[in-house]
């Protein structure tokens, strides 16, 4: 392999990586967008379920990559009583249920056809310094080492972001701030076309259990818990057979493929950029600490991110004070709701079986026009005021 130079270097073509490698492209910039698998997309680890709101506006056409779309969302508590929301206040994870290689093979062509140079089968094996900052990376490719030289290089490669780690941000996670996961692809199952359902309470200790349909008795089945709260991450594997079991909609089904993987429910990051260096995506902790979902946030920070290193190239600054735009620019959109979901994911992963049915119950007949915690203790307060103490913070 012969060394390169570039203007931009993104390291993951996951929808983060994609999207800020469009983007940085679109707006002039010379961009390399590396893959260390040999195929984009591949294995998913993903319940499938995005919402279709966001997607306009990262340039984003709805396409065969969608199996269903939904009307909304059915929360059950513990004693499975449910709540239906729609799809409008249902938050980030529901809206279509998709084929996510699928969805992230058409955003690399989108990348691809903005004039994105993407590479397959490329592992960063560590920065590039000099004079203090980050002018590119050190890589292999089938298995050659080789150097790529750029003035921004851009960490999409997932939570506990390795490549962050080498530029010397806070990529580490704390037991209490991940998710084991665990999914079944299932035939044969009875799960209804119109809704996402989630499952909340001690059947998945620390997250919940959800089913997102694919069409013509085909469903996802899978479930997320917190890693502190098991003994072991095979555990999820154990919860989610038990909860299969005691639904015979879905124990009469029959698992046809199976995933699995880490996700972060962490608080944002502290720190997203120093000289010559941007994190996006899940390498940023953008994934939302209740709902453990990411795409929309990682998606929406890359069109931000994309842009600013198009600016930092045409300016010839790669600055750490020049890259803040990108900093300020994604925490004034999502940090806010980042930051209080993780607060109330602190104190959600403790209570008791019977206050999440007393929550559910409390919530039936109300018309929420936004799904998030503050409105739902606020009506949560009106019938249960004993159980909203602890969130007096969040009303």
């Amino acid at each position: 392999m012969e060394d390169l130079k570039t203007d931009v270097i993104v390291v993951g073509a996951g929808p983060a990586g994609s999207v800020t490698a469009k983007f940085a492209a679109q707006h002039g910039a010379r961009v390399l967008l590396l893959e260390k698998r040999q195929e984009i997309g591949s294995p998913v680890r993903c319940g499938e379920g995005i919402s279709k709101a966001w997607i306009g506006e990262v340039g984003i056409k709805p396409g065969r990559w969608i199996n269903v779309e939904v009307e909304g969302a059915r929360i059950y508590a513990p004693n499975e009583k449910c709540l239906e929301i729609n799809e409008r206040s249902a938050g980030n994870e529901v809206g279509y249920v998709i084929e996510r290689d699928g969805f992230d093979k058409q955003l690399a062509i989108d990348a691809a056809n903005a004039g994105v140079e993407v590479m397959l089968k490329t592992s960063a094996t560590g920065v590039i310094r000099e004079n203090g900052r980050i002018v590119g990376i050190t890589a292999k490719r089938f298995g050659e080492p080789f150097e790529i030289r750029a003035p921004i290089t851009v960490g999409a490669d997932g939570f506990e972001s390795q490549i962050g780690r080498w530029a010397g941000l806070p990529t580490n996670l704390a037991l209490r701030d991940m998710d084991t996961c665990l999914q079944y692809r299932m035939t044969g199952v009875d799960a209804d076309e119109r809704y996402c359902d989630f499952y909340l309470g001690t059947c998945a200790p620390g997250g919940y259990v959800w089913v997102f349909p694919k069409g013509d008795h085909v469903a996802n089945v899978g479930i997320g818990v917190q890693v502190s709260q098991v003994k072991s991450p095979a555990d999820a594997q154990t919860y989610l057979d038990r909860w299969i079991a005691k639904h015979p909609g879905y124990a009469k089904g029959k698992k046809i493929d199976i995933v699995g993987g880490g996700v972060s429910i962490s608080a944002p990051i502290k720190q997203s950029v120093t000289d010559g260096f941007m994190l996006v995506g899940d390498a940023a902790r953008m994934i939302d600490p209740i709902t453990g979902g990411g795409i929309a946030n990682g998606c929406i920070a890359g069109k931000l991110c994309g842009e600013v290193a198009a600016a930092a190239v045409r300016d010839g600054d790669a600055s750490k004070e020049f890259l803040q735009a990108y900093e300020k620019g994604w925490r004034a959109r999502l940090e806010e709701k980042l930051y209080r979901n993780w607060l109330a994911k602190e104190k959600l992963v403790s209570l008791p079986d019977a206050t999440f049915d007393k929550v559910i119950d409390a919530l039936q007949g109300v018309k929420l026009e936004k799904l998030n915690v503050h409105n739902i203790l606020k009506a949560v307060h009106e019938k249960y005021p004993e159980i909203t103490r602890e969130f007096e913070a969040f009303l």
